[in-house]
């Protein structure tokens, strides 16, 4: 009884692994791709249009005698994107510091679940993967786990929390885009 329950526990951890590090490859990439898509507030919006609206009208102004007029108008456009860089650099650098905390909370996370992951698995097998499967690499994939039993490959935790990391960072990249 209880071998069958300690087999069904080791049937449970290879996925169970994989689903952890695919949350965190997730959060990662998420908040990859939130950090790089910063919102523009409604100020700066305005701002865009105005400036657009300013040289639309110094290009208009062609003429020799509106030449004094366009260059008043290209000056307030230049003037309001000095306003709009510096409105901009001020929203970057708040939510570069905001990304860059939650960023730092899940690489804190992720380290403290690895190592509990590592220390819960140590020697102990993940799961068991068929010889024939898995030929050139099976020394590699049972490292710190026993090696073969019955034809099988026991593959330990840190092998397969590389691959898992690799794997789902893949799908990740390709799911968000």
């Amino acid at each position: 009884m209880e071998e069958a329950l300690e087999r069904h526990a080791k049937s449970i951890a290879a996925p169970l692994v994989f689903f952890i590090v695919g949350v965190f490859q997730f959060l990662s990439r998420y908040l990859e791709i939130r950090k790089t898509k910063t919102s523009i507030s409604d100020k700066d919006a305005q701002l865009k249009a105005e400036i657009r609206q300013l040289t639309k009208e110094a290009n208009a102004l062609s003429q020799p005698s509106t030449f004094a007029q366009a260059a008043k108008l290209k000056r307030m456009a230049a003037a309001k994107e000095k306003e709009l860089a510096k409105s901009q650099g001020i929203y970057k650098k708040e939510t570069k510091m905001t990304y860059d905390m939650y960023t730092n909370c899940l690489l804190i996370l992720k380290v403290f679940t690895y190592s509990m992951l590592l220390l819960w698995f140590w020697r102990v097998p993940v799961a068991s993967v068929s010889k024939q499967l898995v030929q050139p690499f099976g020394k590699m994939l049972s490292w710190r786990a026993g090696g073969f039993v019955n034809d099988n490959v026991m593959v330990g935790i840190i092998p397969w929390l590389i691959l898992c990391t690799r794997v789902s960072k893949t799908i990740c990249r390709k799911v968000l885009t």
